[in-house]
């Protein structure tokens, strides 16, 4: 990897841009450490608008920035743009696909990767949302399925293109679902003013007996009842059994004709081999409250790859959020340095600081600690705090002119076929 040896420093090896990973990266003091930093994309994304990527409401590069413009003009740092595929935790090494490289200390931060509990018709049909090539390739079908639905005479094609189906009730799920009801009420009668767009349906499934999990009840009416209001089609206590690339079979007997089925169902670790399966719970990596990894003393993990064990407020693990990365990511860089300062180092308490969700044009639910918002002040609240969360100055420009001309004229202005997407063929059998 043509990374130099330096004997005085001992070097860490940070796999993942993502939340938690960059915040180590960004905070460890580099006249004690060489950090070198590996990572399949040269980017970090904003994953928590990638709905606005996918619904053509924000362009990519509004809700991603390059790793090596954050952190810039530093000694003892290395960004390598690799895919790692196995760790040889006796050596002490990763193995990429650009070589392999000896590590003092290792810090998973892989994230999370979709969950399609094991069915493999649906990981082949179905579209996740995990990255910035989905949400374009998501934007791309959306677009690509109306051009189709002007041209088939085929009534129960055009149903099948203009029927979209959401699996998951989360926040991604729910904002999702405003966001292409919005497009269906405001955007699409424009543009495509000889179909009839009333015949568009948008269907949001939950396998649980409620929207938002994580969020309070009062959260999970409100986001129902607005998205009530905006036409969307709710199931509670839905569980998608299979789908075939033109049919969603659910429990109940019933099935739902769509050529468009996004999975927002689940995520899981993202997970490296290496590991034994003692080390792990579900797909994530087993630490001690320090988020050290049990059976490895220079093995650490942090975010969505890290559950804590025996942590009484969250017993199933923290939260599979930015919150909870950036917090571990943090708190893991000064543990590092209080380390070398021989300061005394207190085991991860997460604070919770709230959660939030936009349903739409001035409506949005938002949980903090010690109250609760929603409405159009709640989604002021989360336009300022996503606005502040962005990385770089452009993105945060160029993402609030979006929101503005947005609200004011009702224009997604890219809605663009940048790349066409390619279904994925069924089989006939």
């Amino acid at each position: 990897m043509n990374i130099p040896t330096v004997n005085n420093l001992k070097r860490v090896v940070i796999i993942g841009a993502g939340f938690a990973g960059l915040q180590v990266a960004k905070k460890l003091k580099r006249d004690k450490f060489q950090v070198v930093l590996i990572d399949k994309n040269n980017y970090h994304t904003f994953q928590p608008l990638l709905y606005q990527v996918a619904t053509a409401g924000l362009e990519p590069d509004s809700i991603a920035h390059s790793i090596r413009t954050i952190i810039k003009k530093t000694k003892n740092f290395f960004f390598r743009l690799a895919h790692v595929h196995y760790i040889n935790t006796e050596k002490q090494k990763i193995y990429t696909n650009v070589g392999c490289l000896f590590y003092d200390y290792l810090i998973m931060a892989t994230g999370s990767v979709t969950n399609y509990f094991g069915n493999k018709n649906i990981e082949h049909f179905a579209l996740p949302m995990k990255s910035i090539p989905e949400a374009l390739n998501l934007r791309s079908l959306i677009l690509q399925d109306f051009e189709s639905a002007l041209l088939t005479k085929d009534y129960k094609e055009r149903e099948r293109l203009m029927t979209f189906v959401i699996v998951g009730g989360g926040p991604t799920g729910v904002e999702l679902a405003g966001a292409l009801a919005e497009m269906k009420k405001y955007v699409l009668p424009n543009d495509y003013p000889d179909l009839d767009i009333k015949r568009m349906n948008i269907h949001l499934l939950q396998a649980t007996s409620r929207l938002l999990d994580g969020m309070s009840e009062t959260s999970a009416k409100q986001a129902f009842k607005n998205l009530k209001e905006l036409g969307v089609n709710i199931w509670l206590d839905c569980l998608v059994k299979d789908y075939n690339g033109k049919i969603v079979f659910i429990d109940k007997n019933k099935n739902i004709e769509s050529a468009n089925v996004i999975w927002a169902a689940g995520v899981k670790g993202a997970m490296i081999k290496g590991f034994l399966k003692e080390d792990m719970e579900g797909k994530r990596i087993l630490v001690d409250n320090y988020l050290k990894t049990l059976r490895y003393k220079n093995i650490f993990a942090i975010g969505d790859i890290a559950y804590m064990i025996k942590n009484k407020s969250y017993p199933n693990g923290h939260p599979m959020m930015a919150q909870p990365a950036i917090q571990q990511g943090n708190y893991l860089a000064d543990n590092f340095n209080f380390f070398l300062e021989k300061k005394q180092i207190k085991p991860f308490r997460y604070k919770n600081l709230g959660t939030m969700a936009t349903i739409g044009r001035n409506k949005a639910v938002c949980d903090f600690p010690c109250f609760k918002l929603k409405g159009f002040l709640a989604w002021i609240v989360w336009m300022f705090v996503h606005l502040v969360s962005l990385v770089g100055f452009r993105n945060r420009v160029i993402a609030l002119m979006n929101w503005v001309i947005q609200y004011f004229h009702y224009n997604k202005s890219v809605r663009l076929i940048i790349r066409p997407f390619h279904r994925k063929k069924i089989n006939q059998k």
